[in-house]
């Protein structure tokens, strides 16, 4: 069991809801984003987001683009990211973190690598927003083997023929992405 299930169990027992918040790693520095981590469990959060900056966010708003962009700015790296996890687990031991993101970096750093630096960092699940189920053997896989948890998104239009491939090798949740198009506040109808 992972600490993603765990969380959700703990809080179905107690007839709860989970607050999943997002932070980029590395917005507005490193330090600062630390000590927003950190505090993020004493302000109810029950699982962190944690983003990793990337330089062509495909599928991003113009906010979590400006964070990224500041973010890698301020020097931040994959490497600087994990490395949030492993001062947070050095206090805590139970919130879960999952990592979002892109492929490309995990890719350029080497799968194999990133998946054994990430379960020795302390993150839980993973959430890769541009590598499709087709592509399971590519990362999914090899994470859950290696005990992550591997959180898919669903959005506004996938259709009842594509959920359940979607689903499939889906663990820790479900990312529900309520808007179509990138993230973000949508535009105001006049």
């Amino acid at each position: 069991m992972t600490r993603i299930d765990a969380k959700f169990a703990k809080l179905r027992a107690e007839g709860r809801k989970g607050f999943v918040a997002y932070v980029m790693g590395g917005d507005p520095d490193y330090e600062t984003s630390l000590e927003i981590v950190k505090g993020l469990p004493a302000a109810g959060v029950d699982v962190i987001e944690l983003g990793m900056p990337f330089t062509d966010p495909m599928a991003d708003g113009p906010t979590i683009q400006l964070a990224g962009q500041r973010a890698l700015a301020q020097g931040q790296t994959l490497e600087k990211t994990l490395q949030i996890v492993r001062e947070l687990r050095k206090d805590d031991n139970e919130t879960p973190v999952v990592m979002m993101g892109y492929y490309n970096p995990i890719y350029s750093r080497g799968v194999d690598k990133f998946l054994v630096d990430a379960k020795e960092a302390g993150v839980d699940g993973l959430i890769v927003v541009d590598l499709p189920p087709e592509e399971d053997d590519e990362l999914c896989i090899p994470a859950q083997k290696m005990g992550l948890n591997f959180i898919r998104l669903a959005t506004p239009t996938t259709d009842d023929k594509r959920l359940p491939k979607v689903l499939t090798n889906t663990s820790g949740f479900v990312y529900y992405v309520s808007i179509t198009g990138i993230t973000g506040r949508p535009k105001r109808v006049p």
